[in-house]
């Protein structure tokens, strides 16, 4: 096989195996930083191995038992240097066991993993950095800059999280049925945090962080395959739905381009019909919870062929049971601005002025915007630039910063 041909492959399966097999390391040899030293460790043993013997018909297993071994070797000449006892030498690491690949549990690691790192004793934005670092294989510097983070800083977020992993002898184990609900809340809010950052990216030059994104719809496909729960479904869903429109949510020079102003034959009808499936199985269920009803709200956006033949009663709708599951402000002003669509901006800028008067999304961008449209759609333009201006101030996204100053430059001066 040619050098490059043989590079390639190995990069397949290490972008393929990689995670899976950190995954089962980690349950194996108990220690996070051990088993990404085996990681690499078993890589490098292909790269040495493989253009000679082939590549093995399972490389998970062969990777697996490679960084294993390779880990008790190390604990072996580790131990003939700590210590004089001539046994040492011949226990280190036997309490390793050896993969199985018919194991059902090694299916189960990545599932392990990710429970892991979105426990509840670790900070929340802990639980991100461990989920980007070790379940979705991003590097330090990629996270760092993702969430405009210090690189040293990161680091040693991830490196406090894995000691309170060891510390606190927190398992590397699927919650119990008890406690499920409670633990897989905390997974899904870590993955459509993930997702939000690289559907609207925070700040920067870009609208969208695709590998962002890309990371969280395949973290949420890993977890309804391996836990098929309605709320699992149900982020899945609203994740392919928003994510079907990337290809209109911005101008070939990086400008925003609303949802009303979108051009729907570049959306991806192939998401859309997956993730309206989804919905439809999630809601189904009964047991549907707010990740279902966000996914329904999107699925009747994405349906509609026009703007204009978007049903805006069921969207009202949805948002009230919506609401009386989980009411947050954030809700309230989505509910707003689809009260506006409905019955008028007027009745729409009511409901977002009462709830900017309650104080609760004052240092929110997303809410001054939609004041702000709300007032420039009633002809009252110096309290749309007014609240335009303050939500520039808020926002640190170079494409939102530019589609506000349009606004303000169309309003122009009184």
């Amino acid at each position: 096989m040619a050098a490059a041909d043989f590079n390639r492959r190995l990069e397949a399966v290490y972008q393929s195996e990689s995670r899976a097999v950190l995954a089962t390391l980690i349950r194996l040899l108990g220690d996070f930083d051990r088993a990404e030293e085996a990681l690499h460790d078993a890589f490098r043993a292909a790269l040495e191995k493989w253009p000679e013997q082939g590549m093995p018909e399972n490389p998970r297993a062969w990777l697996v038992s490679a960084g294993r071994f390779r880990s008790i070797d190390q604990l072996r000449r580790q131990a003939r240097f700590d210590s004089f006892d001539p046994q040492t030498h011949d226990t280190a690491g036997e309490n390793i066991p050896a993969p199985d690949a018919e194991d059902p549990s090694v299916a189960d690691d990545r599932l392990r993993l990710i429970f892991t790192c979105c426990h509840p004793a670790l900070a929340p934005d802990a639980q991100i950095a461990l989920t980007l670092r070790e379940v979705c294989g991003l590097t330090t510097e990629q996270i760092a800059q993702a969430f405009l983070t210090p690189v040293p800083t990161l680091a040693q977020r991830i490196v406090r999280a894995k000691g309170k992993i060891r510390d606190a002898r927190i398992p590397y184990e699927v919650p119990a049925p008890e406690q499920l609900a409670e633990r897989l809340e905390t997974v899904l809010r870590v993955i459509y945090l993930v997702f939000n950052e690289g559907y609207t990216a925070s700040s920067g030059s870009e609208l969208m962080r695709l590998d962002l994104a890309s990371e969280a719809i395949r973290l949420g496909r890993l977890l309804v395959e391996m836990l098929p729960e309605t709320e699992a479904m149900g982020l899945l869903a609203l994740m392919l739905l928003h994510d079907s429109r990337r290809a209109a949510r911005a101008s070939s020079t990086g400008e925003l381009i609303l949802l009303e102003e979108q051009d729907r034959s570049l959306w991806n009808r192939a998401q859309i019909e997956e993730g309206a499936a989804m919905v439809d199985r999630a809601l189904s269920s009964r047991r549907f919870g707010p990740y279902s009803l966000q996914a329904a709200i999107a699925a009747v956006h994405c349906e509609a062929p026009r703007a204009a033949d978007t049903d805006w009663n069921e969207i009202v709708y949805l948002y009230d049971v919506l609401l009386r599951i989980e009411h947050t402000p954030v809700i309230e002003l989505n509910r707003a601005v689809a009260v506006a669509m409905r019955d008028g901006p007027a009745a729409g800028l009511a409901l977002v002025d009462d709830l900017l008067a309650r104080g609760d999304l004052a240092g929110y961008r997303l809410a001054h915007a939609a004041r702000a449209d709300l007032c420039r759609r009633l002809g009252r333009s110096a309290d749309a630039r007014e609240a335009y201006t303050r939500a520039l101030a808020l926002t640190q996204s170079e494409p939102e910063q530019q589609f506000l100053r349009r606004r303000l430059a169309e309003l122009g001066t009184d």
